[in-house]
């Protein structure tokens, strides 16, 4: 069923201009044109959209994703101007022109302008975002709605239940962002059917000394312990109830010391491998009688001791 195209509010709003103008100062032309040159995606000639502009659109796509893509192109030319930069009327872009200029633009641009952006923001003591001089970070994903299109079902898969397929293509997403401001400075996007834990060894590349990491239960496991732990960052991170780990040595907190071994150590050719050939990583696990927010028991932390 055909839908009516959806409009920002008729008028001038200076909000959306704001917004735009905070845009190119967090993200300046002078950035955009030498990752544009760096990927070869430089404008050639002058064009009715050239490449910083397909840029600046692109990422209002997302600061304006209730509206259509011929009305968030309307809002930004006309931001553009106000702003003082250069840009053309609304009425020369058809929607022709929007896609061919979005194609010779491509995603290497997109995703090399993400890497050096991206950061955490959190200024020294913004409330939520540091713990004992420690940047909060957490490691989690979700799920989002793709077009519902054939090549980007085959790209990314649809959901399935017991009443059919689901009604559009998902991709997975995992993101590493600072808990306080929600930025989010690293991530990876696979296939519906790709698992959190898959994706998530790039990301830990970007964790940093001086940052305490949250994660879920799902991530607990060996191998991304020691790659999360390699950057010389701190970790905390919940563990199924049923996990097990071999108390150590008791603190007085009530807290004790263990060590996390390889999954392969536990059989490696039908033959027990000796403890002691065993890679370990020590942790600290606090109390697992410590409740959840919701006063069930659905899980402990383990982490690294924080001071």
């Amino acid at each position: 069923m055909a839908r009516k195209a959806a409009c920002l509010p008729k008028g001038t709003r200076i909000s959306d201009y704001v917004t735009l103008g905070v845009l190119t100062a967090t993200v300046p032309g002078e950035l955009i044109d030498a990752v544009l040159s760096d990927t070869g995606k430089q404008s050639r000639r002058y064009r009715q959209l050239p490449a910083r502009l397909v840029v600046y659109y692109v990422m209002a796509l997302v600061l304006f994703a209730q509206a259509s893509y011929g009305e968030v192109l309307r809002c930004l030319l006309e931001g553009v101007r106000w702003l003082h930069l250069k840009g053309e009327s609304t009425a020369l872009a058809s929607k022709s022109a929007i896609t061919k200029a979005r194609i010779r633009l491509g995603i290497a641009p997109m995703r090399e302008l993400f890497e050096r952006v991206a950061r955490p923001l959190a200024e020294p003591g913004l409330p939520g975002a540091w713990y004992r001089g420690r940047r909060l970070v957490s490691l989690d994903g979700t799920t989002i709605l793709v077009p519902d299109e054939p090549e980007l079902e085959r790209r990314f898969g649809r959901p399935s239940s017991s009443r059919g397929p689901g009604a559009f293509p998902q991709a997975r997403l995992l993101a590493l962002m600072e808990s306080g401001t929600h930025a989010i400075f690293a991530a990876a996007i696979g296939r519906y059917d790709t698992s959190e834990v898959a994706l998530a060894p790039p990301l830990l590349e970007r964790l940093r000394p001086g940052m305490l990491c949250l994660a879920d239960r799902g991530f607990v496991g060996f191998e991304l312990w020691q790659a999360a732990r390699a950057p010389d960052a701190d970790l905390l991170w919940r563990v199924k109830s049923n996990q097990k780990f071999p108390c150590d040595k008791r603190l007085p907190d009530g807290s004790f010391l263990s060590c996390a071994q390889a999954r392969a150590c536990g059989r490696r050719a039908g033959h027990r491998v000796p403890p002691e050939r065993c890679p370990r990583r020590r942790t600290a696990v606090p109390p697992d009688h410590l409740p959840a927010r919701s006063g069930k028991r659905t899980g402990r932390g383990i982490g690294r001791a924080v001071p």
